[in-house]
């Protein structure tokens, strides 16, 4: 049996590693809630780019890497696929299929922040759910516009923006609720693909309020991709 070392990231994360004994590692970049119906070994923390990955993956002798991580986190993909190679090990990837506009929607692709931003001048009461990078641009908000910003958790805001800490998944009545209250006129979403934030591109259609979507990054090539769970777990069970 390989052991595994499973970096986690999307919530599909989890399911995996409840699957997996206590020989293998379930890996987490930062402090959360980690359940304690796990059997495997939980990690906390980064590992210092590549090199670091690799190494910690010699000392434990890890025989195959699986990247369960979002998939806008580019850096990380990157640092599994170059310590898998570095390794002489495989390196599997769980890969959310992207969402897809639909008859009603308004989607308005966008490479970065600076087009984020040129793309934004329209409007006046913008929901962003990107994440915490919103919070690096709280003095740059222009006069006409207010932002209401929804993270995992909840950070210091100011008199232009109000940052709402919440975690998925969540209702559509609760997100109707929600651009109902705020005003929304525009939504800005990354494309994470991921069932429990969808109703949020469900109200913005159903509004006629347009979706400024951040351009997925281009992901490291890795030996084997899945875009499911059940199909990764029958994988993992003939190793």
């Amino acid at each position: 049996m390989k052991r595994i070392l499973l970096l986690g990231g999307v919530t599909e994360a989890l399911a995996i590693a409840r699957t997996l004994g206590p020989e293998h590692v379930y890996s987490l970049a930062g402090v959360g809630r980690v359940p304690a119906d796990l059997t495997c070994q939980v990690r906390v923390g980064g590992y210092g780019g590549s090199e670091g990955l690799a190494q910690f993956v010699r000392a434990e002798r890890i025989s195959l890497i699986l990247d369960a991580t979002h998939p806008y986190a580019a850096q990380i993909s990157r640092n599994a696929a170059e310590a898998a190679r570095a390794c002489g090990i495989p390196c599997w990837a769980l890969r959310r299929p992207a969402w897809q506009p639909q008859p009603g929607d308004d989607w308005r692709e966008v490479a970065d922040w600076a087009e984020l931003v040129e793309a934004l001048k329209p409007f006046k009461r913008p929901l962003f759910t990107l994440g915490r990078e919103p919070l690096q641009h709280l003095d740059e908000i222009p006069a006409e516009q207010f932002w209401t910003l929804r993270a995992l958790d909840v950070y210091p805001s100011n008199e232009r923006c109000e940052v709402i800490g919440a975690r998925g998944p969540f209702l559509i009545e609760d997100e109707r609720a929600l651009f109902e209250e705020r005003r929304i006129d525009v939504l800005i979403s990354k494309n994470s693909g991921s069932t429990a934030t969808e109703p949020k591109l469900e109200v913005a259609r159903e509004r006629g309020v347009p979706v400024l979507v951040l351009k997925r990054p281009v992901l490291a090539a890795v030996h084997r991709e899945f875009t499911a769970v059940p199909a990764l777990l029958q994988a993992i069970a003939v190793l």
